[in-house]
């Protein structure tokens, strides 16, 4: 019995974990509309883009909407979770909205 319920909380963890880890679709698609129309590689890698693997609390403010506490925010996020692998992923910071989000995606990138 005691390994029938091992087995069940087992699963249910590792299936909250992995649809807490999925990007609703919807940015799939917008990221590849944007690319399409860009018709240029790297249109949302610009020269003034912000690592935010590695940026500062101080370079993430200059993203527009993004204060020091949203800021502070993003690199405590990153040093708990490690690092971004996705622009996306920005979404799972406490703040950071749709919206925002969209507003800031071309002026950042992960490396």
């Amino acid at each position: 019995m005691s390994k029938l319920v091992f087995a069940l909380v087992t699963l249910s963890v590792l299936t909250i974990v992995t649809s807490c880890a999925k990007l609703p679709r919807h940015f799939a698609s917008q990221n590849a509309s944007r690319v399409i129309t860009a018709g240029t590689p790297g249109h949302n890698e610009s020269a003034s883009s912000i690592n935010i693997n590695t940026a500062s609390t101080a370079e993430l403010e200059k993203l527009p909407g993004i204060g020091k506490v949203l800021a502070e925010r993003i690199v405590a996020h990153r040093e708990q979770h490690g690092s971004f692998r996705r622009p996306e992923h920005l979404l799972m910071v406490r703040g950071i909205s749709d919206r925002k989000f969209r507003q800031i995606s071309s002026m950042v990138t992960v490396e």
